[in-house]
């Protein structure tokens, strides 16, 4: 393996994976470690890599040949896409050991690891080697040392931990989409899931709780302190918060709602009220809203506001005052692509298109579906008996309440995701460096 002698993994948790004919299939997202009985450190197995479709495989060492500071290269393009699984007595680097306490008996220090080196033997087993602690200060004022121990000077770091922070993993997680960290979040055990998802900012919390299976919304909304619940409820979307809020008792619904600020809870509250299954509950309650003398050019701002999703970004309505929802009469809607062909100067109340019936609040999920798949739309307005826009339905919206409750739950992976799998649940499948047959598929792990 042409790799650096030693190797951390925090630095190599996010970096692309590559075949040998510089593809990428994924990126890194832990080391799989294997304790042994011998007083000897873990020994290195493979790594967790991530594939589109937030599907987790197993790349065994042995299929690894350069681990380099932007990039792991595989010496073979053929993989085994069974979803990986912990196996008894395997460890996962980043989730056992990062952030976790420890002591240095040499000299009676306690601190936090913050990394972890593994290194290859002559023969080219991989062990973990060496820990990078952090001492705790106690002082206010500064950080600790920053100490790199051999991996048999450090006490604490076999069985369960006693106390493990939040602060190292952050760090390595900090750059992943919501969606990203949502699925590593599911992959951590319950504790030390609600451990990391409650050290989240609001903001951050708010994004990922929106990408989680329900009962991993709950569990988490659950650990919070009411106040910084409603807090965390605010930073949502309304239609994501109030579907959250559905799936509590009604007596949490209210006090939750009472806790938020009022202008924030009010779209929530008008969500609820709507039947399930029907526009008005799926629906944003925030679309882009504009005025008819408003310009072409300040439309175009608006929809490359950065915190605007694509499909809402895809129209911008236009009504009558009052801009927020729900509006003055509703005139139009201008759908990005006839923004882009219009003379930047061009007033909006000159281009809206009116042709399409909006949708009521009262519409089902099927006749929204066809009505938009018919004008091959992403994004349709809905209008109450009073001509007043009260929200918009984007595709993802009906995508989210047309799929399996449980699409976003690891645990329940479709039917093409497990193919590979099935196939792969003999012994051979499950060596970790012999190939199997399988359309090519080589090297299993459970």
């Amino acid at each position: 393996m042409s790799t650096a002698p030693r190797v951390y993994v925090a630095r190599l948790a996010g970096l692309s994976v590559f075949d040998p004919n510089g593809d990428q299939v994924g990126w890194v997202r832990d080391a799989v470690a294997r304790a042994r009985t011998d007083d000897l450190p873990p020994r290195v197995v493979g790594l967790v890599a991530e594939m589109p479709m937030r599907r987790r495989i197993f790349l065994p060492i042995g299929r690894i040949t350069a681990m380099e500071p932007d990039a792991v290269v595989l010496n073979t393009g053929t993989l085994n896409l069974r979803r990986f699984e912990k196996r008894q007595g395997e460890l996962l680097v980043l989730e056992d050991f990062i952030d976790r306490h420890v002591s240095v008996p040499a000299t009676g220090r306690t601190g936090t690891v913050v990394d972890v080196a593994m290194e290859a033997d002559r023969t080219g087993t991989w062990a973990l080697s060496r820990v990078a602690v952090r001492e705790f200060s106690g002082r206010l004022t500064r950080r600790g040392h920053l100490n790199q121990l051999e991996w048999g000077e450090v006490a604490g770091l076999a069985g369960t931990p006693h106390a493990q922070g939040t602060a190292g993993i952050l760090a390595v997680l900090d750059n992943m989409r919501p969606a990203d960290l949502a699925n590593v979040l599911q992959d951590l055990s319950e504790s030390r899931r609600v451990e990391v998802a409650t050290a989240l900012d609001d903001e951050r919390l708010a994004d990922v709780l929106e990408e989680l299976p329900e009962h991993d919304q709950l569990e988490i909304m659950a650990a919070l302190e009411p106040e910084r619940a409603a807090d965390v409820l605010e930073e949502m979307d309304p239609d994501d918060a109030a579907d959250l809020l559905a799936e509590m008792p009604k007596g949490e619904q209210e006090v939750l709602l009472d806790l938020m600020q009022p202008d924030e809870a009010s779209p929530v509250r008008a969500l609820l009220d709507y039947l399930p299954g029907t526009a008005g509950s799926v629906m944003t309650s925030e679309p882009i809203v504009m005025a008819p003398h408003e310009t072409v050019a300040e439309a175009l701002a608006r929809i490359r506001e950065p915190q605007l999703s694509p499909a809402v970004a895809a129209g911008v309505f236009v009504t009558r005052p009052p801009m927020a929802t729900p509006t003055g009469r509703y005139l139009g809607v201008v759908h990005f692509q006839r923004l882009l062909r219009e003379p930047p100067s061009a007033l909006l109340g000159g281009v809206v298109d009116n042709d399409i019936k909006p949708l009521a609040p009262q519409a089902t999920l099927g006749e929204i579906t066809r009505r938009m798949a018919t004008y091959n739309l992403v994004v349709m307005p809905v209008i109450d008996a009073n001509d007043r826009l009260v929200g918009a339905v984007t595709v993802d919206d009906v995508l989210d309440h047309l799929l399996p409750e449980d699409w976003r739950d690891r645990e329940h992976e479709g039917p093409s995701a497990g193919t590979a799998g099935r196939a792969l649940d003999g012994a051979a499948g499950r060596a970790l460096n012999d190939p199997v047959t399988d359309g090519g598929t080589a090297g299993g792990h459970g």
